[in-house]
């Protein structure tokens, strides 16, 4: 016997029908001898149908009463859902997110689970009825000089979240996200066609294709399927079709306390085995990183880091790292794609247009409750800044943040950032792939239209720069996406200084401004850039590590659709590239074409069916 969660979207009980074909698919799991949990959210579109109800009430609505009022919506669904099961004889309870021991922060609208008591349920299923859970929603703890409970709401992806935190805190075998979608596919279909169903991916995989999986399964409750164990499949609520298995690694044992406010960082590495390879002064146009890394992969050489950083006038710098032993044949690699580049320019190679590196080593910290939360890459940023630690390089990706630093400062590097994040060891089991299969080295390519692009020109290039310009946006509540410090060194009055750019969601982006305005002028930098008009295009796979010429394979791509790319970033399992907003959908359809990620083409069941 299993113990099984199932969630139910607005479309999957968005009718009585529809309740009652809900209805029988869980029936039907119950009579196969397996204890179920349904979560189920509000039906159809009533939530849309509150949130206007509310406004033509008021401009500006009190969050508690939404709360209250929006927390309804779930409830008529979970009655009603109820009912039809014991139509069919299943002996079946309702309960609300308070009445399962959903206990969160006392944040109207957007609470996070601080906990789960799910005694009461626990006994409702002793009992062998089938329990349906109002997703979305829990109960607050009393806050200081108040002792009322209140009713809360998780905000987006909310349903989500309760049912992969109920499976986590059962301790169920596994969680199934039944929607209008027959599981989790390689892109956007409705920019890809030929997009392909995939049959498993990782959670560390699906965190990185956050901007990709957000409509199907959202990063919340990917952070604690993977913080948990909890295996989830995402699947159809029509068919018998087996979907997608988000697979996670093997958790050890976790309290359920602070299930959602846990620290962000669970990992903290150090891989002293790295070189550095920095082109600058690059001529800017389409093909040159292909050209570059298609030498790369040639050589059979595998890089990790690579980093583009913005341009300066015609021209921008490109750096990667590789393993130590093959520093020589990567500079002599790059040595001679850069003087055909200055061929056919009719340039002189300049004098420091290839700069080397042997002595660095890589510091990382990793999370999967980095997502949405301002201020980690910046407290990590502070903690070696306090350590007297330079950052050389940096890189970042949805969950994870490296850093180049010199090697003879890494023991100190990674001291502090384990005390700052209080990371004494890993929890976190290798994840082994499915069977003998080894992972493929793409597993999905993800489009984000929503970003805007920042760039600090001149920054005094010492420890604690980065640090105080990522703070600001932090206490500015500004979530930073891809971070990058230009690899170009120029004395400006006297004085050594790097760019630094990066990425904010577009909305954000004069939010961001503001928050630097003051630090720019103050710092002695020459500009603060906004550019609104980028797109990141970014291809996932766990099979990467382990594979030569992925990145060479993106970037030739992009040059042959003849997009020009504005800025790199990479991490271990993902690599992201910047191209013009107006060029997004060729360039996603030219990357999704070069990993030959095309399948039948997915037929969605008809709304009325």
């Amino acid at each position: 016997m299993a113990l099984v969660v199932q969630k139910y979207g607005g479309t999957s009980v968005g009718s009585t029908e529809r309740i009652r074909t809900v209805a029988q698919r869980v029936a039907k799991t119950a009579a196969e001898g397996n204890q179920v949990v349904v979560v189920v959210s509000a039906m159809g579109k009533s939530t849309d149908t509150l949130v206007g109800l509310a406004a033509d009430i008021t401009d500006n609505p009190n969050q508690r009463e939404m709360d209250m009022l929006l927390s309804t919506g779930e409830q008529v669904s979970i009655s009603l859902l109820t009912m039809a099961l014991q139509a069919l004889g299943q002996p079946a309870r309702s309960m609300t997110g308070a009445q399962v021991g959903i206990v969160t922060e006392a944040h109207h609208t957007r609470a996070r689970i601080l906990s789960i008591k799910p005694d009461r349920l626990r006994k409702a299923l002793d009992q062998g009825e089938v329990v349906v859970v109002a997703g979305f929603q829990g109960m607050s703890t009393p806050a200081p000089g108040n002792d009322d409970f209140e009713i809360t709401t998780l905000g987006r992806g909310g349903s989500d979240t309760s049912a992969v935190a109920l499976a986590a805190a059962l301790g169920a075998d596994h969680c199934e996200i039944c929607t209008d979608v027959p599981g989790i596919l390689t892109t956007d279909p409705r920019l890809v066609p030929e997009a392909s169903q995939m049959e498993e991916v990782t959670c560390d995989e699906m965190l990185e294709l956050a901007s990709l999986g957000a409509s199907v399964l959202h990063p919340r409750a990917v952070e604690i399927a993977r913080n948990y164990g909890i295996p989830v499949v995402v699947r159809s609520s029509w068919t018998d079709q087996p979907g997608t298995w988000v697979r996670s690694r093997p958790a050890g044992p976790r309290s359920l306390e602070g299930m959602e406010i846990a620290r962000p960082v669970d990992g903290v590495e150090l891989d002293l085995n790295q070189a550095k390879v920095s082109l600058l002064q690059v001529p800017d146009r389409p093909g040159v990183a292909a050209t570059l890394f298609g030498a790369i992969a040639q050589k059979q050489l595998p890089v990790d880091l690579i980093i583009q950083s913005i341009y300066e006038g015609n021209s921008n710098d490109i750096a990667f790292t590789v393993k130590q032993a093959d520093l020589d044949l990567a500079q002599s690699t790059a040595g001679e794609i850069y003087q055909s580049l200055c061929d056919a320019a009719n340039s002189a190679l300049p004098a420091e247009g290839i700069v080397t590196d042997g002595a660095i080593a890589k510091v990382s910290i990793s999370g999967a409750g980095m997502i949405g939360r301002p201020g980690v890459a910046a407290q990590m940023f502070q903690s070696l800044s306090d350590a007297g630690v330079n950052i050389q390089m940096i890189s970042t990706s949805e969950v994870k943040v490296s850093c180049l630093v010199d090697a003879d400062q890494s023991d100190r590097a990674i001291a502090a950032l384990c005390k700052t994040f209080e990371i004494h060891s890993s929890s976190l089991a290798p994840l082994k792939p499915a069977g003998s299969q080894t992972p493929p080295p793409v597993r999905g390519v993800a489009l984000d239209r929503e970003q805007a692009q920042l760039a600090i020109r001149h920054v005094p290039d010492r420890p604690g720069m980065a640090a105080r310009i990522f703070t600001l946006l932090a206490e500015a509540q500004v979530s930073v996406d891809m971070i990058i410090q230009s690899q170009r060194c120029r004395r400006v009055n006297g004085i050594d200084t790097r760019d630094i750019a990066f990425t904010v969601a577009r909305d954000d982006a004069d939010r961001a401004q503001a928050a630097l305005a003051d630090i720019v002028e103050k710092m002695g930098c020459a500009a603060l850039e906004i550019n609104r008009t980028v797109t990141k295009v970014s291809v996932v796979g766990a099979g990467m590590v382990a594979a030569s010429g992925v990145a060479a394979r993106m970037f030739d791509a992009l040059a042959s659709a003849k997009i020009n790319i504005q800025m790199i970033a990479t991490s271990e399992i993902k690599i992201s590239c910047l191209v013009d907003e107006n060029l997004a959908i060729e360039a996603l359809q030219a990357v999704h074409q070069a990993f030959a990620l095309e399948g039948t083409e997915v037929v969605e069941v008809p709304k009325g069916a």
